[in-house]
């Protein structure tokens, strides 16, 4: 079965109401102080709840305020508000620091997830993790026919067992341990994995058949990046699955493999025309793959040297390979006249979400689309009397740019400042109140910070904070750029406001005080 996990929450934490955890078909009992939380979209879980369920041992420093997991030869260590765990003395990034809460820690699901083998989905509408054990591979009595099976059936063969896509992270479970092969290709742009001496399971499949030829897909709708992923049976001797990640755009990426089961490719940003990319044993390529500049433009086979020293040099040789898709249009965009000249300062402003991506819907069923633009207008109308300052707008319309066009646009221009609008939501019983202002590369924070001062003493609703997060439009352009989330479309209060003119007008105002004190504009 593949899983994937859906975040429910975009507000800074939410407790879900009457949440559930189950594992293996079978319900765990949370404490009250234990529920799921979502910590800035990361799902946090009870920790000892689930891992002692594992069979892990759990041990707890309150002079460190340290837990310790321990099975047979594996240790991790997780620290409260420290964003850094270990694992076998080996340091890991966690989206998410844990946090304790009555006495009890909540840590990312993400991180039970790939270090202890079990594959994770979360179903918002029963407010329900689901996590599933890897089942141990059936080896068939000696002497059956061999065939073109998908199942594992040698004692050196690991089994695949899950595949699933979240935050920038395709993660392969399998019930073994594998060397991976990977490569990044163009036309069209993919990262290939290839896992030798795997096959799939039986779990996986659920009574499926995946012979040479046959190609199985895992649905993956929203990301900028990321336009799918395909899996197939790439060889029976030795028996070889093949993971293709089709990107909308070259992407750095690194490949963990942490030897118990779990390989992951994670996406660390656009390659820029012709940079190196990661490859083969986890280490910068030396030359050996460069990305096209031009993706219209037919180019030779990429060479990619593997691991072993093996190449990979032919794109046709994937047999999941797709056609290169047609360019998409360009961005609609309102420039006011000749938008950075004669020494003017040059800021883009993006309405979050539009057209088919209605965004959040409100607490009354309003779309979160028809309260960014409304503002967008009200800020062009007020830059429009600014002599100094030009602008552009990333929509102008009930139009949908996607993520990467939005940033194109202020990336092409040159700009001085981009700022998006938005309006926050969560799924929590009771929903917060307030102002929050989101960034991504420290060069960010002193525009965030002069912003969110104006925003807030404006807009009088609870100052919820500056957060920085690795969000598209923030981390993907080259300049200052902020997310602004006015307010929570789930608050009852909030909303109200936020479809009036006034409230409107007094957020336009404030952000355009904020962008001309940043821009030293008078």
């Amino acid at each position: 079965m593949i899983f994937m996990i859906v975040l429910p929450a975009t507000g800074h934490a939410a407790i879900t109401e009457s949440t559930h955890i189950n594992l293996d078909g079978q319900e765990l009992a949370l404490p009250a102080s234990g529920q799921v939380e979502t910590v800035n979209g990361t799902v946090m879980v009870p920790l000892r709840v689930i891992v002692e369920q594992l069979g892990y041992k759990v041990g707890w420093s309150n002079r460190t305020q340290t837990a310790t997991i321990k099975q047979g030869k594996t240790t991790l260590q997780l620290a409260a508000g420290s964003h850094t765990a270990t694992v076998d003395d080996k340091a890991i990034d966690l989206p998410e620091a844990p946090l304790l809460q009555n006495g009890t820690t909540l840590v990312p699901l993400r991180f039970i997830s790939e270090n202890t083998g079990t594959t994770v989905k979360w179903d918002n509408t029963a407010k329900t993790v689901y996590l599933t054990t890897p089942k141990k591979v059936v080896t068939p009595a000696k002497g059956n026919p061999t065939d073109t099976t998908t199942t594992a059936d040698t004692a050196d063969q690991s089994a695949l067992q899950a595949i699933s896509f979240s935050d920038s992270r395709l993660t392969v479970t399998l019930n073994g341990t594998a060397s991976p092969k990977y490569s990044a290709l163009t036309n069209p742009n993919r990262i290939v994995l290839d896992l030798p001496k795997t096959a799939f399971s039986e779990s996986f499949l659920n009574g499926k058949v995946m012979n040479l030829g046959n190609v199985g897909k895992v649905d993956v709708t929203g990301d900028p990046d990321v336009a799918g992923i395909r899996y197939s049976l790439f060889s029976n001797e030795p028996s070889t699955v093949r993971v293709v990640m089709d990107l909308n755009n070259a992407q750095k990426y690194k490949v963990i493999n942490n030897n118990k089961g779990v390989v992951i490719v994670e996406l660390d940003g656009a390659v820029k025309p012709s940079s190196t990319i990661t490859n083969g044993n986890g280490t910068a390529n030396n030359g050996n793959t460069q990305v096209s500049s031009n993706p219209n433009t037919s180019t030779d086979p990429v060479v990619v040297t593997n691991p072993d020293g093996s190449t990979s040099t032919d794109p046709n040789s994937d047999p999941t390979a797709t056609p290169t898709d047609t360019p998409s249009k360009a961005v609609p965009v309102t420039p006011s006249s000749g938008p950075g000249k004669d020494g003017k300062k040059l800021v883009v402003i993006d309405a979050g979400h539009g057209g088919k991506d209605s965004g959040a819907i409100s607490i009354t069923g309003k779309y979160e689309k028809n309260f960014t633009l409304p503002v967008v207008l009200k800020i062009q109308a007020l830059l429009e009397q600014e002599p100094d300052i030009d602008f552009v707008l990333t929509r102008s319309d009930d139009s949908y740019p996607t993520l990467p066009d939005r940033v194109k646009v202020a990336n092409d221009l040159n700009a001085d400042v981009f700022v998006s609008i938005h309006g926050n939501s969560t799924t929590s019983a009771v929903s917060p109140s307030g102002t929050e202002m989101y960034y991504s590369r420290s060069s960010s924070l002193t525009l965030a910070q002069i912003v969110h001062k104006h925003v807030v003493a404006a807009l009088g609703l609870s100052d919820r904070g500056i957060h920085q997060k690795s969000l598209h439009v923030t981390r993907e352009t080259t300049m200052p750029a902020i997310l602004i989330e006015a307010g929570y479309l789930s608050n009852p209060t909030d909303e109200a406001l936020m479809y009036t003119d006034a409230f409107q007008e007094q957020l336009a105002e404030a952000v355009v005080a904020g962008i001309k004190e940043y821009l030293g504009v008078s």
